[in-house]
C-alpha cells in the first residue's frame, strides 16, 4: 500500500506534540535552561575605604630601672594592674641611704657651726675674705650633700614614671638592683592607643591632595576578631620621606581605648577615608566569578539568555561588593544556578532573587577592603 507524504507529515507532528506532553519537568528545563535567581544592580551612597594592615602601640612606654642601687625589699605593686603616675612600685633597701642622709646632716650642721663660731670669727671674715669664703664654700658643700643623701633616700621608693598598665617584676625580693641599668618592670599607657599602618605612595598622595583641599578624614580601626569596624580614630602622624624599600609611607592614627580593648601589639585592620560620600554600583558578592585572574558576572541579557561581563570590583559592603566599571545601574545580574551556565547566550529562566537577602541598606558604610 502506498503511503500519502501528507500522511506520513502529520503523523511525525503527532509523534511529536506526544512526545512534548510527555516531557518531565526537568527534561522541560533542560531545554530551556537552568532555573537561576537574579538580582537588579543596586545604587547606594557610600564612602569609599581604602584598606591596610596597621599594629596596636602604645602611645608611652617605660621600662623602669632604679635610679639608685640596692637590694629589693619590696615590690609594692599588682603585676599586671594598672597603676597611676606616682604609684609606689618598688623599695629598695633604705638603711645605707638613712645612714648617709644622717652622716650628711650632721656635717652640715658642724660646716653651720663653724661658720658661726670664733674658728671664723665675722672680724676675721672682713679681714681675711679667702677664710670666709671658704667656709661658705664648705657650706654649701654640706648642704649639697645632704641634699643629694635626701634626693637618694627618696629614689629608694621606685614609683611610676606614667599612667598605665605593669608588666611582670623583672626583679623579686632579695635581688641586687644595679642604679640606672637593672629592669624593674614595664609600664604602658592605655588610653589612647596609636595604631601605626604603611599606606602606599598612590594612596599617600591622594590623601595629601585631600588635605591641602581641606577634606577631612576618617579612620576606623578593627582587630582581627572583629567583623567590622568598632573603634574610631584621628590621623595624626604622616612620616616626613617615603620608604623606597617598600613604596609606602608610615602613618599613625590615635585611638580611643576606654574599653581597654586594644593591647599594644594586636595585629589591627585599618580603614581609611576622606571627603563625603559618593554613588557607587553593588551586587550581591556570589554573582561575581574568576577567569584566571579577572572578574566577571553574567548579566540577563535578551531572550533571557546570559551575557558575560568583565567587571572591576571594590570594596565589599557586608555581602555585596561595589562595582567600578562594566555595569549599570538596574541591569540584573545572576546569583545562583551558575553552574548551569555554559558562557555568552545560554539561556536561563530567570526568577527574581528573595529581596530580604541583600544587605547594605541605603547610606551603608563599607565593612572591608579590596
Amino acid at each position: 500500500m502506498r503511503v500519502r507524504p501528507a500522511a506520513v507529515s502529520g503523523m511525525i507532528i503527532t509523534a511529536l506534540l506526544i512526545s512534548s506532553c510527555n516531557r518531565t519537568p526537568s527534561q522541560a528545563v533542560a531545554a530551556d535552561g537552568p532555573d537561576v535567581d537574579v538580582a537588579p544592580v543596586s545604587q547606594q551612597m557610600l564612602k569609599t575605604w581604602d584598606s591596610f594592615n596597621g599594629r596596636v602601640s602604645a602611645t608611652d612606654a617605660v621600662q623602669v630601672l632604679p635610679r639608685v642601687g640596692g637590694y629589693i625589699t619590696q615590690a609594692a605593686y599588682r603585676e599586671g594592674a594598672e597603676v597611676r603616675k606616682g604609684d609606689l612600685l618598688f623599695v629598695i633597701d633604705q638603711r645605707p641611704y638613712r645612714n648617709a642622709l644622717a652622716y650628711a646632716n650632721q656635717q652640715d650642721t658642724r660646716a653651720q657651726q663653724l661658720l658661726g663660731s670664733s674658728a671664723v670669727s665675722r672680724e676675721e671674715a672682713e679681714q681675711k675674705r679667702s677664710a670666709r669664703e671658704q667656709g661658705l664654700a664648705e657650706v654649701r658643700a654640706a648642704e649639697s650633700a645632704a641634699a643629694t643623701a635626701a634626693l637618694n633616700l627618696q629614689f629608694t621608693e621606685v614609683r611610676s614614671p606614667i599612667d598605665g598598665r605593669t608588666s611582670r617584676a623583672q626583679l623579686t625580693l632579695g635581688n641586687l638592683a644595679v642604679a640606672d641599668q637593672s629592669v624593674l618592670t614595664s609600664v604602658v599607657s592605655q588610653n589612647p592607643v596609636y595604631v601605626y599602618f604603611d599606606p602606599d605612595e598612590h594612596s599617600f598622595l591622594k590623601y595629601r591632595q585631600a588635605f591641602s583641599q581641606g577634606s577631612s578624614t576618617t579612620v576606623r580601626i578593627g582587630l582581627a576578631s572583629d567583623e567590622c569596624y568598632p573603634h574610631a580614630g584621628d590621623l595624626s602622624f604622616a612620616d616626613n620621606q617615603l620608604d623606597a624599600s617598600t613604596g609606602t609611607v608610615r602613618a599613625r592614627a590615635t585611638v580611643n581605648n576606654e574599653q581597654r580593648l586594644l593591647t599594644a601589639g594586636l595585629y589591627a585592620k585599618v580603614q581609611l577615608s576622606v571627603g563625603e560620600p559618593d554613588t557607587a554600583l553593588l551586587v550581591p558578592e556570589r554573582a561575581i566569578l574568576t577567569d584566571q585572574d579577572r572578574k566577571y558576572v553574567y548579566v540577563l541579557g535578551n531572550d533571557n539568555r546570559a551575557d558575560k561581563r568583565f567587571v572591576q570590583t571594590g570594596q565589599q559592603v557586608g555581602r555585596e561588593r561595589v562595582i567600578t566599571s562594566g555595569l549599570v545601574a538596574a541591569e540584573q545580574v545572576i546569583v545562583s544556578g551558575l553552574q548551569g551556565i555554559h558562557g555568552t547566550g545560554s539561556p536561563v529562566v530567570p526568577h527574581l532573587h528573595p529581596a530580604g537577602t541583600r544587605t547594605a541598606p541605603h547610606g551603608a558604610a563599607a565593612q572591608s577592603g579590596l
